[in-house]
């Protein structure tokens, strides 16, 4: 197996052209979804939501959200835990969710969930019930009959009803069927599933890693993990070091030496390109933070500031809010991290007028 020597530049470029931010654009928004694994069904919509914004940055003006809304309501993409993944990855998981909470000597936050759910029974009981008889439902439309309720020092504290059909997706009995307007409809998976093949609970965890690293191209090996699931490569790929950074990396062989041509990419600040600020930080060198929970006046970029990329490099921050009252894109402003040349400025400036033009919203710039 080689051993691969990589340059910062040759690294980011590997990223970059794993995440199909290069040129030329992608046209197949099922082949999208597939190559990232999957995208978050944030609905932050301060722009707007973080999938649409995944999917433009790499289709371009010619993907509408109503594309999106068709390949989950054909059930060629399934949303399960907060992710939008392709229908066929399903299989994937089924093996964890039969052996829920886990196998194995359970953590301490295993055992009080499956503790919770099981001193709530009659609650999960009478969901399963209501969702057989009338589903697929909100969760405000579901019975809340916890007998101990769900503590968090978080948003979900008191939430009984919402963590309890989390948990039961986590378990394979329950699926979001779908959205009505930001809410999820859930219903009973066995309805929503494909009654496709469990693969064995190892080779998942194998597959899974070696989808991860196509779609990252180069990660590290150790087993990291984030809110929203791991971000490292196990030991799939082939091992690789970085000029200039610590640690053990693995490498997707496949991409190592093949061209790249960049362009300027508007990213959502959720985008899986700089999702682990870790290695955003160490192969980009990018300073960035999202500011949404700061208050106002301890923000310095913005709200829902977008990474601004160019080439093989992240150059800045867009401050921009999508005033659909007004009738505008309101751009706040333009952080430029790095002196721009003529050519960025307008390729960037570029972009904002496309992505203004694809929310269907004029344009109003700061003047300067």
């Amino acid at each position: 197996m080689r051993n691969h020597e990589l340059t910062r530049v040759e690294a980011r470029r590997i990223a970059v052209r794993a995440q199909l931010l290069d040129r030329p654009r992608p046209t197949s928004l099922l082949a999208v979804v597939r190559q990232l694994t999957l995208l978050q069904a944030d609905q932050t919509a301060a722009v707007a939501p973080s999938a649409d914004l995944v999917l433009w940055s790499r289709l371009g003006p010619a993907y509408r959200p109503r594309d999106l809304e068709a390949a989950l309501g054909d059930q060629a993409l399934l949303e399960l835990q907060g992710m939008i993944r392709p229908a066929e990855d399903l299989a994937l998981f089924r093996a964890d969710m039969a052996d829920w909470p886990g196998s194995g000597e359970l953590l301490d936050w295993q055992r009080h969930r499956r503790d919770w759910v099981a001193a709530n029974r009659g609650c999960r009981s009478d969901i399963i019930s209501r969702l057989r008889s009338d589903g697929p439902l909100p969760a405000r439309e579901l019975p809340d009959t916890c007998e101990v309720p769900w503590q968090s020092s978080g948003w979900s504290n008191d939430r009984n009803v919402l963590k309890m059909l989390e948990l039961l997706e986590a378990r394979g009995e329950v699926a979001v069927a779908g959205r009505d307007g930001r809410e999820r409809l859930w219903d009973l998976a066995a309805r929503i599933y494909p009654d496709d093949r469990v693969v064995a609970a190892g080779e998942a965890a194998r597959i899974r890693a070696q989808r991860r690293l196509r779609s990252l191209g180069v990660a590290r090996s150790s087993r990291t993990k984030q809110s929203v699931g791991p971000v490292d490569a196990a030991e799939v790929g082939e091992p690789a070091v970085i000029e200039g950074v610590r640690g053990r990396w693995r490498v997707d062989p496949a991409q190592v030496g093949q061209p790249f041509t960049g362009r300027a990419a508007l990213l959502s600040p959720l985008d899986r390109l700089v999702f682990d600020r870790k290695r955003m930080a160490e192969l980009f060198e990018f300073e960035y933070q999202l500011e949404m929970y700061k208050p106002a006046a301890g923000r310095r970029w913005g709200y829902w500031a977008m990474p601004i990329l160019y080439g093989d490099r992240l150059v800045g921050k867009l401050d921009a809010t999508a005033d659909r009252r007004s009738g505008v894109l309101r751009v706040d402003a333009v952080h430029r991290d790095v002196p721009f040349t003529k050519a960025m400025a307008t390729e960037v400036d570029r972009e904002i007028a496309e992505l203004a033009a694809w929310l269907e919203l004029g344009l109003d710039l700061p003047s300067d």
